[in-house]
């Protein structure tokens, strides 16, 4: 399939936008970023799928998206590799005609006590979380288009400070700044920005390694009693990229179920 050329270093030019809308879900294979792509999928975007490493559940999501007569592709990218992230903007616009939305879903997580964490560690966490997300925006402030919206992902965790998340919420405090000055940034261009911080949300990602005992622990923090879904999430950002949510710009949205 011929690529067109990077827009490295310009500015998307004003145009209407197509029908159907054309989104980019970075860390569409599983769990939030995969509820995401099936949700817009039924809003009726055209969807491209960015996965770092599973081809099967990235294909597996783009045919449960295809199934409901989506227009659906899976494309594998390192979120972190400014040349791979402006490969995949490139393709969905070869594709579709253009972007419009940007979910970047993608990201990593680990826990440990700030004076015991690998510093190698960090640094992946923070390639992926930070300049990942720097990456991503990068490309989408470059090629979104008018009418459109870019949503990337904080947690709660930054503002509710639990023990052994630093270097996590470390990361996604980087994410919040990064969105909010793109808010800005992004004036007279009739493009949204906004971050979504979830709370306790059962995904693989949030299960894996943690006791019956701590997930009760958590899921009974919110005052509705219970841990949030994906669906609960993505149907967050459908609304924040949807023409209803476009006044919704330049914040952080704590999907958390109310905790506090």
């Amino acid at each position: 399939m011929p690529v067109p050329p990077s827009l490295d270093g310009m500015a998307a030019p004003a145009r209407p936008s197509a029908s159907p809308r054309v989104a980019i879900v970075t860390g569409g294979s599983r769990g939030i970023g995969r509820r995401t792509v099936g949700r817009l999928a039924a809003d009726g975007y055209a969807v491209v799928v960015g996965y770092a490493g599973d081809q099967d559940e990235a294909e597996a999501a783009a045919k449960e998206a295809a199934d409901g007569g989506a227009r659906v592709i899976a494309l594998r990218a390192d979120v972190a590799d400014e040349h791979a992230v402006a490969a995949l903007f490139d393709v969905a616009e070869a594709e579709f005609g253009g972007v419009d939305v940007v979910v970047h879903a993608a990201g990593r997580a680990h826990l440990a006590p700030i004076a015991e964490l690998d510093l190698a560690v960090l640094d992946d966490l923070h390639r992926t979380n930070i300049r990942g997300t720097f990456v991503v925006v990068q490309q989408a402030a470059r090629r979104v288009r008018p009418g459109g919206a870019i949503v990337t992902f904080s947690t709660s965790v930054v503002g509710l400070a639990f023990p052994n998340y630093g270097a996590y919420s470390a990361s996604k405090g980087a994410v919040e700044a990064l969105t909010l000055i793109l808010a800005r940034e992004l004036r007279g261009r009739n493009v949204t920005a906004n971050a979504v911080a979830p709370g306790p949300t059962a995904t693989d990602l949030f299960l894996d390694g943690k006791d019956e005992e701590t997930i009760a622990r958590l899921a009974a923090q919110p005052p509705l009693e219970r841990l949030g879904t994906p669906s609960d999430i993505a149907e967050v950002v459908a609304f924040l990229v949807s023409p209803a949510g476009h006044w919704i710009n330049g914040q952080v949205v704590r999907a958390n179920g109310g905790i506090i």
